[in-house]
């Protein structure tokens, strides 16, 4: 078995699988400019979104925790935040500040202060241009799995999912928690009905009454708008594949978090995995995968598994991203964006093969390997989490 990967170690210790330069938008005013530099410039990630203003305090204290968290994930190598004036409580300085205590490079750009959209763009690339360079000459090392922080979250579910993918990411799971990594396991939704195993699993009683009451909110918030979970949880395309309730669905996500590994503690969304305790550690996210896996993002995973019934081509635009599937049909229909068909576990195959080659893609990933929607640049899954209203 494969005990090591090939990564980039960065000053504070962390370790890329991928040595990206990310051009970070703090407001949805500088959009445009970061992805018209990135255009320009290879090996450059331009991370968007639709916020950074005009939200009520808490949203945008989440808002810039997750911009944050994302400039310091292992695999942006350098980060370029542009702002187009000055949002208080999220501006760039702000945000680059927080960044630079990683010790990688760290610049702001400043659409108004720069002279205008045209001359800000060019400021962006020609700082870019200078970072790529400076860390484009960093090589990989031999790196220990124990530095893999794994995250896991599942989609389009179906009967297959908590039969076959999933068991083979919780298979995976435990591997890497074996030899000292970390795993993070998001979406409270799909936590209901379920609840009694998830707490059963927890290193103290402590971590599972927060799971408890992460699952209450969450169940509490749906009812406040008037409205029952069904057609939401479990989505369309759920029902569609055989799942009839929420406590059925919830039953095959958990299946994710492995068999073996104890959940070590609760985050909440977005918010930076410190803890180096190895084991599972999960995250208060919706089940809106977008968001999710956004949240796992900014918490420092370098690479996730993204398990699905129906097929998905969700691709997290700096977080690798690798797709697996236990549906025959799936796998044959969505071809060019599953890296892992496990459907042969229902010809026999067992969870523990099926799993063991999900993590040899893993590792192989971590060292280099692209997925097939990192290399057609298939980004779309860069969502913040936001529950108040805009103001």
């Amino acid at each position: 078995m494969k005990n090591k990967f090939y990564g980039y170690v960065r000053p504070d210790g962390q370790v890329g699988v991928r040595n990206n330069l990310l051009m970070l938008s703090a407001t949805l005013y500088a959009n445009p400019l970061c992805e018209r530099a990135a255009m320009m410039m290879n090996k450059t990630i331009p991370i968007t979104h639709p916020l950074g203003r005009c939200q009520i305090a808490p949203d945008l204290a989440v808002t810039k925790r997750t911009l944050v968290g994302h400039g310091k994930n292992p695999n942006a190598g350098a980060v370029v935040v542009v702002d187009h004036f000055k949002e208080i409580g999220c501006t760039a300085d702000e945000i680059a500040h927080e960044i630079s205590k990683t010790g990688k490079p760290v610049e702001v750009v400043n659409i108004r202060k720069s002279g205008g959209v045209i001359t800000a763009t060019a400021r962006a690339m020609k700082i870019g241009q200078e970072m790529l360079r400076k860390i484009s000459g960093q090589q990989r090392e031999e790196i220990p799995v124990s530095k893999i922080i794994f995250g896991l979250n599942c989609g389009t579910s179906d009967v297959t999912s908590g039969i076959a993918h999933n068991r083979a990411v919780g298979f995976c799971s435990d591997l890497i928690i074996e030899q000292g990594g970390r795993s993070i396991l998001a979406e409270t939704t799909e936590m209901m009905g379920a609840e009694e195993v998830v707490a059963s699993r927890c290193k103290s009683k402590a971590v599972a009454d927060k799971i408890y009451k992460n699952i209450e909110r969450m169940e509490k918030s749906i009812l406040a708008c008037g409205v029952d979970l069904r057609g939401s949880q479990p989505t369309g395309d759920n029902i569609e594949g055989g799942l009839s309730t929420i406590e059925e669905k919830s039953l095959g996500a958990i299946q994710k978090m492995g068999r073996k590994a104890k959940i070590i503690d609760v985050l909440e969304y977005s918010e930076e995995l410190k803890n180096t305790e190895p084991g599972v550690y999960v995250m208060d996210t919706p089940g809106h995968g977008g968001e999710s896996i956004t949240g796992i993002a900014a918490a420092g995973s370098q690479i996730l598994a993204f398990s699905t019934g129906g097929g998905h081509t969700i691709n997290h635009p700096l977080m690798i991203t690798i797709r697996l599937t236990g549906n025959s049909e799936s796998a044959k229909f969505m071809d060019d964006t599953n890296e892992v068909d496990v459907s042969d576990i229902f010809k026999g195959t067992s969870i523990e093969e099926a799993g063991m080659r999900l993590y040899n893609e893993l590792i192989d990933t971590a060292s280099g390997k692209m997925t097939k929607a990192e290399i057609i640049k298939e980004y779309n899954a860069f969502a913040i989490n936001r529950v108040g209203p805009s103001v």
